[in-house]
């Protein structure tokens, strides 16, 4: 059940959010694509319009004014990122252009250079491609095994098979916090627990994750931790790395270039220590104050809402697709599970589907979501995709399904 005071505090975010309040076709936009990117509140746009236009200046090694501003602010947000999922300390966050290039940072350096030797990889059936292809890649350079554990018919992992899977031949885990094709939200924490007892590594692709729970990755005891500023409602072109301390000191540079150095002679190369040393080049300055506006902002909501509302209106719209659409086949109903409504009709095309949702105003996902894998294990080419976010209302779920009778009259 949702209650009416929640639904004012979505209207009151909504607000926020200018995009939302644009026409699609002459129609209000109803934006159901949270899970490929969220929208920007204006307390992001905000920052980032007034670092351009009232202080630009890049940072490091700058003694004037803007460039000092601009190095204190960027050491804040890491210090601010590090305390928004529990990092022990600041120079275990490292900033990266997103999930992917956090996830293949690690495979790189740390399975490149520092994996046992004849250690393999363990991965789920429901990961995204990230972090699927560049494990599979160091696999088949080293000759490594490459094992993938089984999902349920409800897109629950099976964890019986990850026991059995999790040998002491396993030197890293790399899960899915929560799936982006499924929703389905994997139990990390004792995932964490059995590879550690095996003395494997575990990283956990946090992308879908950050923002719909508070994450904790002290609590966690992941090695690793990756997410995406674009999918936390700022901006493209920055998301995080996590490492553990320890394991970020031994592990060599990513890329070489200005910044990652401790001091540099046509005899000998220095390299400087974490997170410098896997930071080369100019970082994306603007986009590391938008992460740290919409941080701000986010907490500012709060995760109680954020879970509790998302989960009301994910329950709503997933009995609301059954009552009206029986005929329709949801792929992933796993128990514990985030704002992800995956769904084919048996006769009509995902892509028909979603054009015209388009043409209603209606803005889904639809195709492969970067997770073919998961497709082929339910015998599907694509499915359409809604997910949702504390800015969305039951009014969009109305016009979800008004939409869907829109998809059904015209094409049956």
């Amino acid at each position: 059940m949702i209650l009416d005071t929640q639904i004012q505090k979505a209207l009151d975010c909504r607000a926020d959010f200018p995009v939302l309040s644009a026409t699609v076709y002459d129609k209000g936009y109803v934006y159901l694509d949270n899970g490929a990117t969220t929208q920007k509140p204006r307390a992001v746009i905000d920052m980032m319009t007034d670092f351009y236009t009232q202080r630009y200046a890049t940072v490091h090694r700058g003694v004037y004014l803007h460039s000092a501003e601009a190095t204190a602010d960027c050491d804040a947000v890491r210090t601010q990122v590090a305390r928004f999922i529990g990092a022990a300390h600041d120079d275990e966050i490292v900033f990266t252009k997103g999930t992917t290039e956090s996830i293949n940072l690690v495979a790189s350096t740390y399975g490149q250079h520092l994996l046992p030797a004849g250690k393999g990889i363990l991965i789920t059936a429901m990961e995204h491609h990230a972090n699927l292809v560049p494990w599979q890649m160091l696999c088949a350079q080293k000759g490594i095994p490459f094992r993938v554990c089984p999902i349920d018919d409800n897109g629950t992992l099976d964890m019986a098979t990850f026991a059995t899977l999790m040998t002491p031949d396993i030197g890293v885990v790399a899960v899915t916090h929560v799936s982006n094709a499924l929703g389905t939200i994997n139990p990390v924490k004792e995932i964490t627990r059995l590879a550690h007892a095996q003395g494997a590594k575990v990283l956990l692709d946090g992308a879908q994750a950050v923002g719909h729970t508070s994450v904790n990755v002290h609590d966690l005891d992941c090695d690793f931790y990756c997410f995406s500023g674009h999918k936390l409602y700022g901006p493209t072109g920055i998301g995080v790395l996590y490492g553990k301390r320890a394991l970020l000191a031994s592990m060599p540079p990513y890329q070489f270039g200005g910044d990652m150095i401790e001091s540099v002679s046509f005899e000998k190369t220095t390299f400087a220590k974490p997170p410098a040393r896997f930071e080369a080049g100019t970082p994306p300055i603007v986009e590391t104050l938008g992460l740290g506006a919409a941080i701000t902002y986010v907490q500012s909501i709060g995760f109680d809402f954020i879970a509790s509302y998302e989960t009301a209106l994910l329950d709503l719209a997933t009995a609301a697709l059954k009552a009206r659409f029986p005929e329709v086949r949801i792929i992933g109903e796993s128990p514990k599970k985030a704002s992800v409504l995956s769904f084919v009709f048996p006769e009509i095309h995902p892509h028909d589907v979603g054009s015209i949702l388009d043409s209603e105003g209606i803005a889904v996902r639809v195709g492969h979501h970067c997770a073919q894998p998961v497709m082929k294990r339910y015998g599907v080419p694509a499915t359409v995709r809604a997910t949702f976010s504390f800015y969305n209302t039951p009014e969009d779920v109305v016009r979800l399904m008004d939409g869907l009778q829109t998809v059904k009259d015209l094409i049956l």
